[in-house]
């Protein structure tokens, strides 16, 4: 009975609604509020009747009240010839519940007029960025676990004598007959009359929706089936509509738990961008920033994003001016420009967007192109890591340390081997979404900017200082300091492994098996100039001074950390979680330099410190020449 109540708590609220939009003559509200109603209708009646016998007489009631509601909205709705197929349908469903039909058979009827309700009157079912459980699951623990439980049955210890009590989460049946939409809605509506509030104020769409597939994992099984399913078809469907059709219901429920990144080639990467920013500027007509911004972002990481590696290859002009273009318009956005500018930033990028796709359609490689693209691939990207790595050596072996050797060759053992495992991770147990892949760039890079920086300054501090073997026995070479030294490998080459092994599938795929010896080729060539650097480094810096070779070293570490920290900074930018601010400056990637207020301040910043720390160090050393007279 307790369950029973709790529904018609939770449709209050969608009641309150609806009459709002009654009196304010809202359709497309009214339409949302009446696919809410079905979802619930479809998911509930079943429990209140058994072999044509009504089993819960309060909750049938409420049932019949449900359709009047429903009814109402629908005749609301604005005038279509088609609304009478929906009215029609309205009628049929109340004479079902009326007739107390098989549950099975109400609960599809109330689903297939929920999804023609959707079409006729465009209300989008589906999210605009592919839902994450992982960012779901410590908004669960935030806002839910302390009612609904660690693993959402109810027996949280704040809802322990709640009347009604928590929702069971868990439960396999009443969740297989609703949506992951459903649930989002439900998200965002909260329940009147108990303890769950409204969430739409806290927790965005794009939250509401990574927090509604992490409840959708309650009731599913990791890895189940082989089936797979649209993004559209995740979102909108229910298991048991799965079920009726005969379809993989284990499949769908772990899908719809772990949406997967959708495979798409070039061009309909592009449309999905293109199409995601027309609602992206609808979404801000309506005054709806936050959405507007979160499917500008989509737009990026989900669509242009994925294309980058291949318009690289071809154009790689034609790639910076078109992210240039969606950056400017997600920007605009931000800064709430009006609606005229944010359509003409649109069109802007939407022209570039054109230019790409336009390139792309060639589709394959010539065996000269796509030897090159590996090469350059490799070299660009593995330059930085092997010049820390050779840089550090040399520094090790000229001082006489040979057990801190052994940290730096774990270090960076070690990443060749978390690289490996983060791509098998992605190609076969995950999807890693542009947006994680854009921030674990960004967060690896900053890091390894500081580290970068402080063992620059280091060097350059103790290139005169008459005790700095001691030093290095006593502090940086101990145990600590051996550590300090494989961390800086680890990250060097991580970051860099990472990006490469990006590229290489965009390449490997882009080249066709026609191409496949020349990008193995160029990476081989590219291999052997790194070890052939990293030799002459070695090999060179062991006939150099030992002042001279601390003080080259050391601007090599500081030129590598203003470089990480620019491609920092323009990670985390692509990935949404920091703005843009374009400036009329050159670019070149390869130094990390972006024509970007952000981006040039952090290498700014970098560059200060780097002048302060080497300031300290002349004053230091000028004090210690003068005590030394």
């Amino acid at each position: 009975m307790t369950r029973f109540r709790s529904l018609f708590s939770w449709l209050l609220l969608p009641l309150l609604a609806s009459l709002s939009f009654l009196a304010l003559g809202e359709p497309l509200d009214g339409a949302a509020q009446a696919l809410h109603l079905l979802g619930y209708i479809g998911a509930d009646y079943p429990s209140t009747v058994a072999a044509g016998q009504v089993v819960e007489p309060g909750e049938y009631q409420e049932q019949l009240e449900f359709l009047d509601l429903l009814q109402g909205l629908i005749l609301a709705l604005p005038a279509r010839p088609e609304r009478a197929e929906l009215e029609q349908g309205a009628a049929a469903l109340r004479q079902a519940i009326a007739q107390r039909q098989p549950g099975a058979q109400v609960a599809g009827a109330a689903r297939r007029l929920a999804a023609r309700l959707a079409e006729l009157y465009q209300v989008a079912q589906t999210p605009a960025l592919t839902p994450a459980p992982e960012r779901g699951a410590p908004l669960y623990a935030q806002h839910c676990a302390i009612c609904h439980g660690e693993r959402g049955a109810g027996d949280g210890p704040a809802g322990l004598g709640l009347e009604p009590p928590p929702a069971d989460l868990s439960d396999v049946a009443r969740l297989d007959r609703l949506s992951l939409y459903d649930l989002f809605t439900t998200l965002g509506l909260g329940i009147d009359g108990t303890d769950m509030p409204a969430f739409a104020d806290q927790l965005d769409e794009r939250q509401r929706w990574d927090l509604a597939s992490y409840i959708a994992g309650f009731s599913a099984q990791a890895q189940a089936g082989t089936a797979s399913f649209s993004l559209a078809q995740l979102a909108a469907r229910t298991p048991a509509e799965v079920a009726v059709e005969g379809g993989d219901v284990a499949a769908f429920r772990a899908q719809r738990s772990r949406p997967p990144q959708q495979q798409r080639g070039p061009q309909a990467l592009i449309e999905h961008s293109r199409a995601t920013l027309e609602r992206s500027l609808a979404a801000y007509r309506t005054g709806d920033r936050e959405q507007a911004y979160d499917l500008s972002v989509g737009a990026y990481l989900e669509g242009f994003e994925l294309v980058e590696g291949a318009l690289d290859n071809l154009d790689a002009e034609q790639r910076k001016r078109a992210e240039r273009a969606l950056m400017a318009y997600r920007q605009t956005l931000q800064d709430g420009a009006g609606i005229g500018a944010a359509a003409q930033a649109l069109e802007l990028a939407k022209a570039e967007l054109d230019q790409s796709a336009a390139l792309l359609a060639a589709g394959g490689m010539d065996g000269s192109l796509s030897f090159f693209a590996s090469l350059l691939i490799l070299l660009r990207e593995g330059l930085e890591a092997i010049l820390v790595l050779a840089a550090i050596l040399a520094f090790l072996r000229n001082t006489g340390q040979a057990r801190a050797l052994r940290s730096v060759h774990l270090g960076w053992s070690l990443a060749l081997l978390a690289g490996l495992a983060t791509w098998a991770v992605a190609a076969y147990l995950i999807d890693i979404g542009g947006a994680q892949r854009e921030l674990l760039e960004g967060i690896t890079a900053l890091f390894a900017s500081v580290v970068l920086l402080w063992v620059g300054v280091w060097m350059h501090d103790r290139r005169h200082a008459a005790a700095w073997q001691d030093y290095i026995k006593g502090s940086l070479v101990g145990g600590g300091g051996r550590f300090g030294f494989a961390v800086l490998a680890f990250f060097a080459v991580y970051r860099e492994l990472f990006e490469v092994i990006l590229f290489y599938e965009t390449l490997w795929l882009q080249a066709g098996p026609q191409g496949h010896g020349a990008v193995l080729a160029g990476a081989a060539v590219a291999l052997t100039l790194l070890l052939g650097l990293a030799w002459v480094i070695l090999r060179g810096s062991r006939k150099l001074p030992l002042a001279t070779f601390f003080g080259v070293n050391a601007v090599l570490l500081c030129v590598l950390s203003v470089v990480f920290a620019g491609h920092g900074v323009a990670a985390l930018q692509e990935a949404g979680a920091l703005g843009t601010r374009p400036l009329a400056f050159f670019e070149f990637d390869w130094l990390g330099i972006h024509a970007d207020a952000w981006s040039l301040s952090a290498q700014g910043l970098a560059l200060a410190l780097i002048a302060l720390r080497y300031g300290r160090g002349r004053v230091g050393e000028r004090r210690r020449l003068a005590e030394q007279d």
